[in-house]
């Protein structure tokens, strides 16, 4: 903790708020894109994008979930930063990245004890009905301590899938959808080697070329 109390300290003196850059930022925000991904400490959107503060707007939860916009009756801070994403800042593209060695996927995928976390167990049930045709196994596929399980990618996979499938649903994202102002896209990010495969057309996930 010191280590980043002390970057945090000096952190005015590391940048130029006096440039145009930092100025424009005081005036207002104006981001690309809205970026949904997980709470995950090895996934930091900024590195992996190279985006400049005021690029990216983010949401961030354990598993890159996007519960039903409804879900909360009047209040879902998901919906919220989803809603004012779209209809304030004016974002035409959100980004749902799921990535490897996802603990909450991976408590999913084998079953694992949530008891003794019953508001974790309580938010995964947001996706797990879904991904049940995916879920259970032993967690034996990865080849090494650093790869990931086949089956673990397929289920981290299909819940990006189906969280843009209920992003879709959301009145305010459809409205934008139908009106052609508004593209979704589907990330899988790879923490051991840094690629990032891209969902197409087809439903699959494919590594692009620079």
């Amino acid at each position: 903790m010191k280590a980043l109390l002390d970057r945090a300290r000096s952190f005015k003196r590391r940048v130029d708020f006096e440039s145009d850059e930092y100025r424009k930022l005081a005036v207002g925000q104006f981001p690309e894109a809205l970026f949904i991904t997980c709470s995950d400490s090895r996934v930091i959107p900024a590195l992996i994008t190279g985006a400049r503060p005021g690029e990216i707007f983010e949401l961030r939860n354990a598993g890159n979930i996007v519960p039903p916009h409804d879900a909360y009756g009047a209040a879902s801070g998901e919906a919220a930063t989803i809603e004012y994403a779209l209809e304030v800042l004016g974002v035409q593209d959100i980004v749902v990245c799921g990535h490897s060695h996802c603990g909450a996927m991976g408590a999913l995928k084998y079953g694992a004890d949530l008891s003794g976390l019953p508001r974790v167990d309580a938010w995964l049930d947001y996706a797990r009905p879904a991904l049940e045709p995916v879920l259970g196994g032993d967690g034996t596929g990865g080849d090494s301590a650093s790869s990931e399980d086949p089956a673990l990618r397929e289920v981290v996979q299909l819940n990006i899938r189906n969280q843009l499938a209920v992003l879709r649903d959301y009145p305010v994202a459809r409205q934008q959808l139908d009106a052609g102002r508004l593209r979704l896209h589907g990330w899988y990010y790879e923490i051991d080697t840094g690629k990032v495969h891209e969902l197409d057309a087809d439903g699959g996930f494919q590594v692009h070329g620079s």
